[in-house]
């Protein structure tokens, strides 16, 4: 490695927990350091969302997503999948966002405490530590791939869990000081890193095509946005389908960003519903664009290596953009990617952290013990469970040692099992009066199991004599929240009057 990319990159890797340290560095309460006391600026929440949502993979992966494995072309249909974001994140910001700034709520799941109960609270609560120890855990180690395949072409030679155990130390030492202050303006700073990384990209593949690339890309189908095939074996199995991506991932994005605490704490750290709506559908624009200029990158690309389908090229779709890192970019362009890479995964990791800390502290510890102990005692609750989940993803994800352990598919996977369950019981609490702790307790389980049979087990055979495939991923949110009305709204029937019993619940403060 050429000394001023290793100098950028040791560089980068000092001053982000130096700055999350000097920004969060005064904690004053425990409010001030799981949501900021509702006082950070709309646009820095709206951009941590972006980064909190953009892994390593993302970064590497969606410029080859251009190119479809059997040979074809996708071109940029993946676009319509942001599409459907804008209008699910929309659509929360108007229907679950002014429920969550009501009184003093610090977590998604206190919602669903006051209207059920605090068994449902914890229900909900424990599913998603769990959903996200798996998920980020296992992408905190996808994240390590990529990491260690540009580190061992610059002959640094590194093992996994070694990557993993950098990157989870120096982002907690942030993330454990400066609580969500210090998450969001480090999250900035990184979203502007990565992007920028992509663009002096770009800047550097532009002088390296032939003349006319855009031409033959547009006749190629690179440019090709809308997939209006409407054959439903095509729509029930393509993500890139129009309907699928656009439906689906509106009440994917809905459960994602309405329902998930990873993301609900950054708009809670907005000064005002309005702020939280600018923040939330600001989101859905930004990853839109984000995207699209990581898409633009990867018909570049295309161009780049000469016109030709993965099959030609001989690689995976993750790789092409890897490739051009390692073996192409200028001194100190490569060093910048590299830090932009390193960026993207520990956002991910700090935002992380400081969700699963709140949500332990305020879903499951001042539920279940009724205390309500003094603020600097919660603060240091809080910063507690910050390390110990520091030191759970640094172990759980260095007990990978391939990158083809069937596992990490389905860690990667595993919002599928859950993310309609709990956008299910949302909207079970909302809609369906007559509804108890116990109907919306059986209800999340019920669907959690069946998800993930569907996940794990369902085939679809596309044609007669065909590989059979699985469902598109869009569409688990929306069968998990039908799953979850029908069972709960079936129990409810039980009952002759709405339940007015577990509002009445204290909510600790």
């Amino acid at each position: 490695m050429h000394p001023v990319d290793l100098a950028i990159i040791v560089v980068y890797l000092a001053a982000m927990p130096a700055i999350g340290v000097l920004v969060g560095r005064r904690q004053r309460s425990a409010a001030d350091y799981f949501i900021g006391e509702r006082s950070l600026p709309w646009w820095a929440v709206c951009f941590s969302i972006v980064a909190t949502e953009t892994s390593t993979l993302t970064v590497i992966s969606t410029p080859g997503l251009i190119w479809a494995a059997s040979g074809n072309y996708n071109g940029l249909t993946y676009l319509q999948l942001p599409f459907g974001y804008i209008i699910g994140r929309t659509l929360v910001s108007f229907v679950l966002l002014p429920r969550y700034f009501k009184g003093q709520q610090t977590t998604a799941y206190a919602f669903l405490g006051e209207r059920f109960g605090s068994a449902m609270q914890g229900v909900s609560s424990v599913a998603f530590i769990v959903t996200r120890l798996l998920a980020e855990g296992v992408r905190l180690f996808a994240g390590a791939i990529p990491i260690q395949v540009i580190l061992k072409h610059f002959g640094l030679h590194t093992s996994y869990w070694q990557i993993v155990v950098v990157l989870t130390a120096l982002t907690v030492i942030y993330a454990l000081v400066g609580g969500i202050k210090a998450v969001v303006w480090v999250d900035v700073i990184q979203l502007s890193v990565y992007i920028g990384g992509a663009i002096i990209a770009m800047i550097v593949l532009a002088g390296k095509l032939p003349d006319g690339w855009t031409s033959r890309a547009a006749d190629a189908g690179i440019f090709r946005l809308f997939d209006f095939n409407f054959d439903f074996l095509h729509l029930l199995t393509s993500q890139y389908a129009f309907v699928t991506a656009v439906v689906g991932g509106a009440i994917f994005t809905m459960a994602s960003h309405g329902t998930d605490q990873l993301i609900v704490q950054r708009f809670l750290a907005c000064r005002s519903v309005a702020d939280g709506r600018k923040a939330l559908i600001g989101s859905g624009v930004a990853v839109t664009i984000q995207f699209a200029l990581f898409l633009f990158v990867g018909a570049m690309l295309w161009a780049h290596n000469g016109f030709r389908t993965l099959p030609e090229l001989g690689v995976k779709g993750d790789d092409v953009f890897t490739n051009f890192i390692t073996s192409e970019l200028p001194v100190g362009v490569a060093g910048l990617l590299i830090a932009a890479i390193l960026a993207s995964t520990m956002g991910a990791l700090a935002s992380a952290l400081n969700a699963l800390s709140n949500s332990t502290v305020a879903d499951l510890y001042q539920r279940f013990t009724k205390r309500q102990p003094e603020d600097s005692k919660l603060l240091r609750h809080g910063r507690i469970w910050t390390l110990v989940w520091a030191v759970v993803f640094a172990v759980f994800g260095s007990l990978f040692s391939n990158r083809n352990n069937p596992v990490i598919e389905q860690g990667l996977s595993i919002t599928g099992y859950t993310y309609g369950a709990m956008l299910g019981a949302f909207f079970l609490g909302m809609w369906v009066k007559r509804a108890r702790q116990l109907d919306a307790i059986i209800a999340f389980v019920v669907t959690v199991a069946v998800m993930a049979v569907v996940v794990l087990a369902v085939k679809i055979p596309p044609a007669p004599g065909a590989k059979p495939v699985v469902l598109a991923f869009p569409w688990y949110t929306l069968l998990g929240v039908l799953i979850t009305l029908v069972v709960g709204g079936a129990l409810s029937l039980r009952h002759r009057t709405p339940d007015t019993t577990a509002a009445k619940e204290p909510e600790p403060v």
